[in-house]
């Protein structure tokens, strides 16, 4: 699965990955770049209100079918982090990790490495995490 990650802290807001986006679908908000999360397909609101089933996972990316849009704006509403917008034709528009590339372009103009791509199951690794640290827990309340 491919996620997109930001590095706030070596943001330097030059705005690059603004500007490349091809749907416009990143934004700098006080040296943090904004963009989609890419939810968990049972859990993606944007999904889940799709009249017309336009919006599907494709390789871990939350994508729009253009096509197949009927430019309601019920996924922009639902959209917790305002992540889609509708463009001058009324089609739904959203970050997509590029899923045409090998590397969002967003990540391939960054100079100060801020945006990276994740193959990992980074899911998997946060779960891994929490249990060591339950353990951890447990042993202290043990004593």
């Amino acid at each position: 699965m491919k996620e997109l990650i930001s590095r706030p802290e070596l943001c330097d807001e030059c705005g690059k990955c603004e500007r490349i986006c091809p749907k416009n679908a990143i934004r700098v908000v006080q040296g943090v770049p904004v963009f989609c999360l890419h939810c968990a397909e049972d859990r993606a609101p944007c999904m889940i209100v799709c009249p017309e089933g336009a919006i599907e996972k494709v390789e871990g990316a939350v994508v729009i079918n253009e096509e197949a849009c009927i430019g309601c704006g019920l996924c922009r509403d639902a959209c917790p982090i305002g992540s889609i917008q509708l463009d001058e034709c009324g089609v739904a528009k959203k970050c997509d990790l590029c899923v045409e590339l090998d590397e969002p372009l967003c990540v391939s103009v960054c100079p100060k490495e801020a945006l990276k791509v994740s193959f990992e199951d980074i899911l998997t690794d946060k779960r891994d995490r929490i249990a060591k640290e339950l353990e951890k827990v447990k042993m202290i309340m043990k004593y």
